[in-house]
Parts: structure tokens; sequence; C-alpha cells
């Protein structure tokens, strides 16, 4: 449905003429008049709903700094092999309420990452201690949680029914501002290879995205939450009208993962591969230019247990079309281990559809400096110690790093702290958060038990 607005065109205060537009009618885009004014479509409506919903978030912290110390100097005076300093930081970004009742704001692990205090800015004017739950850095997600009433959350899109051209609003608060609106059009979907993180699937938009606006709202003129603002492409820090964000879906997928489990635990397919393109099409024979091409199904996995073989095309994930194989990786790594996917493919010239219930991609293999900065260094998962207890291993290890010094090694299996039995990485977080003061870790190596103490 269309309606006809009548507009007058101003230019530098003369009349030029008299046109005749055609203004799409939408939910959200309503059109107000009175006696004496022409109807007019505004997004105040909407935007009265869904602002209250997106908050500002101020962070303090300290980043630590390591340099060499050159041989020379050790040899003649001696002392330790690398300078270590910290140097405290502030930041700004923005989040978005996801859940009223349960507290949750979503940003971007970007916003809050090394913070040691994180503070929320309510629309109204309250500002909140946030406890951040978890983060995923490879998708730039992080799940914070507050303690108040009175909450306004944004009720979530299916960014998948997203098109090039529907119209969206960014909800920020850029460079320090208050909150600041602008707003757009979808330009392009399952934008990737932009090497802004580890796992790429973005909307683009032109609306107008800046520093600030960093886990803000995408939203449609539902005032629905299609995607969280992420990163812009500029080259000089400031809009062009090239934005990303990350959908919903993929947001939803991993914030129920963190709130759940503690950490993102990634699904597995078990492929090796590259995108589809004209040239590989040709090579093949095969009528598409776009999707994901299989060159190794590696045995044992969901794929293998699935009969996806080498020289399948992926075509489409759950319904949605797939431009590359980049893509392909970024969607089955935000779904959890467990997940059922189904996946169109091409094979041998033939159309078929597969059913895959994916694996777990690393045993939740975590990166330790998430728990504590003592940990840094250290790799973390799942596991058992000799005895066949559940605890958490020490999978991998750097030379020299903080966990190395406080004495970890590979292998270790962390199975209590501070005499608090823990059984998988979420119950070694939250017995780490609960620790105040010194930090006792029982460590099974091998047949022997010991304890590694860490000091606040």
């Amino acid at each position: 449905m269309k309606k006809s607005l009548r507009q007058v065109v101003v230019i530098s205060g003369v009349v030029a003429s008299s046109v005749v537009m055609s203004v799409p009618v939408q939910a959200g885009l309503p059109f107000f008049s009175d006696n004496n004014k022409q109807e007019v479509p505004s997004l105040a409506p909407m935007l009265e709903e869904a602002t209250p919903a997106v908050v500002s978030i101020s962070v303090e912290g300290t980043q630590t700094a390591r340099q060499q110390v050159p041989e020379m100097f050790r040899y003649f005076f001696g002392g330790p092999q690398e300078q270590v300093q910290e140097r405290p930081f502030r930041g700004l970004g923005s989040g978005v309420i996801i859940d009223a009742d349960k507290g949750y704001v979503v940003t971007n692990n970007h916003v809050v990452d090394n913070a040691d205090e994180i503070t929320v800015k309510l629309k109204d004017g309250r500002e909140i201690t946030a406890k951040k739950l978890g983060a995923d850095e490879q998708s730039d997600i992080a799940l914070l949680k507050i303690n108040a009433e009175n909450l306004t959350d944004l009720p979530l899109a299916d960014s998948d029914s997203s098109r090039v051209g529907d119209y969206v609003v960014a909800i920020g608060n850029p460079f320090g501002l208050s909150q600041t609106v602008t707003s757009g059009i979808i330009s392009a979907l399952g934008r990737s290879g932009l090497n802004i993180g580890g796992y790429e699937d973005f909307i683009q938009t032109d609306a107008a995205i800046n520093r600030g606006n960093s886990g803000g709202a995408l939203v449609n003129l539902n005032g629905e939450l299609v995607g969280i603002n992420t990163a812009i492409f500029g080259p000089n820090g400031g809009n062009v009208g090239i934005g990303f964000a990350i959908p919903s879906n993929m947001m939803k997928n991993l914030v129920d993962q963190i709130a759940e489990f503690g950490e993102v635990r990634r699904g597995l397919l078990g492929i090796l591969g590259n995108d589809v393109d004209a040239g590989l099409a040709e090579a093949m024979n095969v009528p598409v230019n776009k999707g994901a091409f299989i060159r190794e199904v590696q045995p044992d996995t969901a794929a293998d247990k699935a009969g996806l073989r080498a020289g399948d095309i992926i075509t489409a994930v759950n319904g949605r079309k797939l431009s590359g194989f980049r893509e392909l990786a970024a969607r089955i790594s935000s779904m959890g281990a467990g997940a059922e996917v189904e996946l169109a493919i091409l094979r041998d010239g033939d159309k078929k559809t597969v059913k895959v219930t994916l694996d777990d991609a690393s045993k939740t293999q975590v990166t330790a400096a998430q728990l504590h900065p003592a940990l840094e260094g250290a790799e973390l998962a799942n596991g058992e110690d000799e005895a066949g207890n559940k605890g958490v291993e020490v999978t991998e290890l750097d030379r020299g790093s903080p966990a190395a010094r406080i004495g970890l090694q590979p292998e270790d299996v962390i199975v209590s702290v501070n005499r608090q039995r823990v059984e998988s990485i979420a119950e070694l977080r939250e017995a780490m958060d609960a620790s105040q003061g010194v930090i006792a870790l029982n460590i099974k190596r091998g047949a022997s038990t010991r304890y590694l103490v860490i000091r606040q």
C-alpha cells in the first residue's frame, strides 16, 4: 500500500517546484496530521518504544603492555626477559537490552574487553554496574547482566528474512554523545572476508554508524532488533555510508549459549572447502556461481555421518542461500553443538537436502584470560583427570605467559577453586567470579595433586 504526499521543495529559501512523492506506508511509519497541517510520515512513535532499550556503556580497566628487554641489557644488568606495564584505560560504547526480566544486555566484545568496571546508563538517566556473563571474541559478542526494575527490551526480528532495501534505523551513542538515531536501508547481506572478526556474516547498512555506536541497535520499522552495530568501513574512521551489524539470529544463537553454559559451544560440521566462483563452476560443470564447495569431509564428523561428500556444493543453510564458504563457517559456528541443520546441496547436478546434527567444535575450548588475567596464555577445555573425574584441562600453554609463571602446565586438570568442586568451564568461571582475594586452584597433574595460588 502506498500513499502519495505532495511536498514543496525549497532550495536556499526559494520555492523551486511542487512534486509528488510515493512514500511507502509500513508498520512503525504512521502519518500524523492536524486540522491545519498536511500529513507527514514519522518514525517517532516507533522510536519512543524502542530507544529506552538502547543503553550507553562506559568501561574502565587496565591494559597490560609487554616489551622484550634487549639481551645485552639483561647480560650486563640482569633482570627479567620482558618489562610489563599496566596502563589504565576508559572507553565508551552502546548496548541493547534483550531481556528485561533477566536484565540481559548485549554489546560488542571489543566494547567491554579487559574492562574491570562496566557501567550501563539507561535512557532515563539511571546508572547501573553490570556484570559480564561471557563473551565471544571471534564473533565480537558479549553478554552483560544488570539488576534493575522497569527495564524495556527490544523484540528480535528474524534477520534471515531481511532483504536488501529494507528500511532500518541505527540507535546508539556516537562519540560519547547522548542517544542518537540515524536511518537508512540494508545495503547488502552476508558480508564476509572483511577481516573484522573471526566469523563474519554481516548486515551492511548506510544508516550512519560512528565510533561509540558499537554494540548499539539496528532496528526495522516495526521496532524489532535486526542486528548489533559492530564496525564501519571508512578511511578516516568516520562514517562514509558503509556500516556493519551482526544479524540478530546469529547474536541470539551466541548469547543463548553464553547464558546457559558461560561460553560459546561452537557447532562443527567437519569439512574443508572454499567459495564457489565462476571458474570453479565451469570446471565442475555446475549451474551455480555461489555457494560452499566441499573439497574434503573429515572422517567421523557430523558431515561424514550425514553423508556429505567431497565435491558437494552447499547452496543454502536452513533455507537461506549462501554466498560462500566463509558465510557457511560463520553460520555453523554460531549454532551450538548439537543443533540440527538442514543443508541444501548440489551433487552431480542433482539438488538434495541433508540434515546434519552438529558436533562440538572444540569441546568448549576457551582462552583462559577470559576467566582471569593470571591465566592469560592458557587454553582450557572441559576434560577429565587420569581417574576419570571431570574438570577443566589446560590444552595449550604459551611459554613465559602469566599462566605458565603461576605454575600451570599442559594437561593439568583444574578440579576445584578454593575447595569448591568444578567440573566444567562454566563452573570454573562462576567459582572464580565469586572468589575474592586469594584464589587457590586444585590441580591434578597425572597421579599427583597440588595447589596453585593466585593473588588478586
